[in-house]
């Protein structure tokens, strides 16, 4: 019997790929649950989700009703599942599930509590975009490592794999993309073994829908400093 996997899948108007995301992550073998959640789409997300989520029963669906943000829906969606593991799904073509094996062997070698996918080390594909995001999270992620005084190489990386006990001892307090470094800071007071592996990356550009902006970029260094610095 393959491991049993939980994906949250946190969404904002993404009706160009919602639905081939939900496909490829429903044909791999150890997801069991899929919790979507729409963070209040104003394009065609939530009649796409309507129209996908009975073909398959392991689709949880939820609408926001107002806008709240990505850790607010990440928040929700840890409430909804019950699978031993978790990830994060984000529903662009960014990273591909056929890859979740690779999280997934650290904790069932028995040698992991959190496994992090980072798009900074091994040989998988990358496309070659901005050069200032890739320094931004180089920097974000520096700073981090200063204050958590763990060694990751991408800390903001959407595929974070999580044991479901390590998550019952979380609680999320950032509604948007302060998820990330939030995360990263409490699960490093834990005392709990965490791991990279490689991954491939696909990004986009700002005309195929990529959304974050250097706005985020300021607000995770705040974050990093909150969650360190002024929680100890």
């Amino acid at each position: 019997m393959p491991p049993c996997l939980a994906l949250i899948v946190p969404v904002f108007n993404e009706s160009a790929t919602i639905q081939q995301v939900l496909s490829l992550v429903l044909q791999q073998r150890p997801v069991q649950e899929v919790c979507v959640i729409d963070d209040c789409s104003t394009d065609d997300t939530w009649k796409l989700l309507q129209e996908f989520a009975p073909r398959d029963p392991r689709i949880k669906l939820r609408r926001f009703e107002t806008n709240r943000g990505k850790g607010s829906a990440i928040a929700y969606g840890l409430k909804q599942v019950s699978a031993p593991y978790v990830m994060i799904q984000d529903a662009d073509l960014e990273y591909d599930p056929r890859e979740y094996y690779l999280l997934l062997q650290p904790v069932l070698d028995g040698k992991a509590d959190v496994v992090y996918g980072s798009r900074f080390i091994g040989s998988g594909s990358h496309r070659v975009l901005y050069y200032w995001h890739s320094v931004g999270n180089r920097l974000l992620t520096t700073l981090s490592n200063i204050a958590t005084s763990i060694n990751l190489t991408d800390m903001e990386t959407c595929y974070k794999l999580f044991r479901r006990e390590v998550l019952e001892k979380l609680t999320i307090e950032e509604p948007r993309f302060g998820f990330e470094p939030e995360i990263t800071a409490k699960i490093s007071r834990l005392n709990l073994r965490i791991y990279e592996v490689a991954i491939s990356y696909y990004g986009r550009t700002y005309a195929e829908g990529k959304k974050i902006n250097w706005r985020d970029g300021v607000s995770a260094l705040r974050c990093i400093i909150k969650y360190n610095l002024m929680r100890r």
